[in-house]
């Protein structure tokens, strides 16, 4: 089998149970990516063959003794993957998303958890702040139900905030979620219950091994998945510096459309949407808007490829995301360079010991582990320039609607709230002169 091409549709052939276990093996070896990996399998014609031929390769390129992981090692993944009701499929098989196969860096196996039925839909993604208004939040869920609605599945990256919110609009009828670690280990962990929610109807994609604990370059990786997986990224509420926005870049570099919707100039939430409007991403403020940007895709044509002379993909430092290991010269398999950066592992048994607590990198969740927040802070953060209703506080806080009240009542009468008809209420930006401002 060919690692590099696209599924051939629904006559794609199958990997044997010997090869699947082949391409895990190989795929969580030391130093091996996609980009490596696909060279090595079309090199030697076969998963079990480059596995063979690594360790005179590593010693030919002075890496010594390279790590390969004991085939008990990917049994106890396997059977781990069982228990949890997660099967690996490979690049080149039907059930493969079309989309994902056709980018750079598509991963060689992904752990599927669900309805993987909704990964041979139409899909946009939709990301944001974890720090989202109330009024960004309901917008996320709000696009999320009508795309869901006109018959497209939305993906996103179970995040706090923008990303929770769209999955729980499009819950019904079913939403993809890309994790950052293995399907066992759930980041931020208090998702669990909509992940269970959405198994229901979608599905759950994750390529790092179970056991895995995401670390902060395990964001990004994911986020080139997200993009990976759909026609479209919509960009709600991202700060200048986030990983909403590295999302954007991977969709750029995948040939995929991107969108954005506008916010308040007075709100930092509202910068990195704002900028990549000004920078030709589409504006849109209803589903109306996506549903014509996207048009020519939806009507099925062909998968979008990445734009001649694409990026290596980095993190939003301008750092590889990968670590992998040149073990084949520059035209090993026709041209195809093996020298770029993979994301392989290193094998889970050894992976929790080194992990550590995911970094406040991107999307990852830079307050585990931080104490709860004070009501204060909780409804504060939902606040913002742009009015809001106060019932949305309420429900997008979960707090009760006196504490709700009390803690409006303290930042109006300490000249931090502006309250408007309707019930609407909002942050006074700051330095507008009006007196406590």
């Amino acid at each position: 089998m060919n690692a590099g091409g696209p599924p051939s549709g629904g006559g794609a052939p199958r990997l044997s149970d010997a090869q699947r276990f082949d391409w895990l093996r190989l795929i969580r070896c030391e130093g091996i990516g996609p980009r490596t990996f696909r060279a090595l399998v079309n090199r030697y014609g076969g998963a079990g063959e480059a596995l063979r031929a690594l360790p005179e390769l590593a010693r030919r390129r002075g890496r010594g003794e390279l790590r390969i992981p004991m085939a008990a090692e990917i049994e106890r993944e396997m059977e781990a993957a069982r228990r949890w009701g997660v099967r690996f499929v490979a690049t080149g098989e039907a059930e493969y998303p079309r989309l994902l196969a056709a980018t750079d860096t598509a991963p060689p196996l992904i752990a599927v958890r669900g309805e993987a039925g909704v990964l041979g839909r139409p899909c946009v993604a939709m990301v944001g702040s974890r720090n989202a208004s109330a009024g960004g939040l309901a917008l996320a869920g709000r696009l999320a139900r009508e795309l869901s609605e006109a018959g497209v599945v939305v993906v996103s990256g179970l995040a706090r905030g923008v990303d929770a919110s769209a999955h729980r609009g499009a819950l019904e009828r079913g939403t993809v979620a890309v994790l950052a670690g293995g399907h066992d280990r759930l980041y931020p962990p208090e998702n669990a219950a909509l992940l269970d929610a959405l198994l229901e109807t979608g599905c759950a994609v994750a390529e790092m091994p179970m056991g895995w604990t995401p670390r902060g370059r395990d964001f990004p990786r994911r986020n080139r998945i997200v993009s990976g997986l759909s026609h479209a990224v919509i960009v709600i509420e991202a700060a200048r510096k986030s990983g909403s926005l590295i999302t954007a870049r991977f969709a750029l570099e995948q040939g995929r459309e991107v969108l954005a919707v506008p916010g308040s100039p007075l709100d930092p939430r509202a910068e990195g949407a704002n900028s990549l409007i000004r920078q030709g991403a589409t504006l849109v403020t209803c589903a109306e808007d996506v549903l014509e940007a996207l048009e020519p895709a939806l009507r099925g044509g062909p998968a979008p490829s990445p734009p001649l002379g694409a990026r290596e993909p980095r993190d939003g430092e301008g750092e590889p995301l990968w670590d992998e290991y040149d073990l084949l010269d520059a035209d090993a398999d026709g041209g195809t360079s093996a020298a770029g950066r993979g994301d392989a592992p290193p094998p889970a048994a050894r992976a929790n010991a080194a992990a550590g607590p995911a970094a406040a990198f991107g999307d990852a969740e830079d307050d585990a582990g931080a104490p709860p927040r004070s009501p204060r802070e909780t409804v504060t953060a939902l606040l913002g320039v742009s009015p809001v209703p106060v019932d949305e506080l309420v429900r997008a806080s979960g707090l009760a609607s006196r504490t709700v009240q009390l803690v409006l009542f303290d930042l109006e009468e300490k000249g931090r709230l502006d309250r408007h008809g309707a019930a609407l209420v909002s942050l006074r930006p700051p330095g507008d002169g009006k007196p406590g401002g």
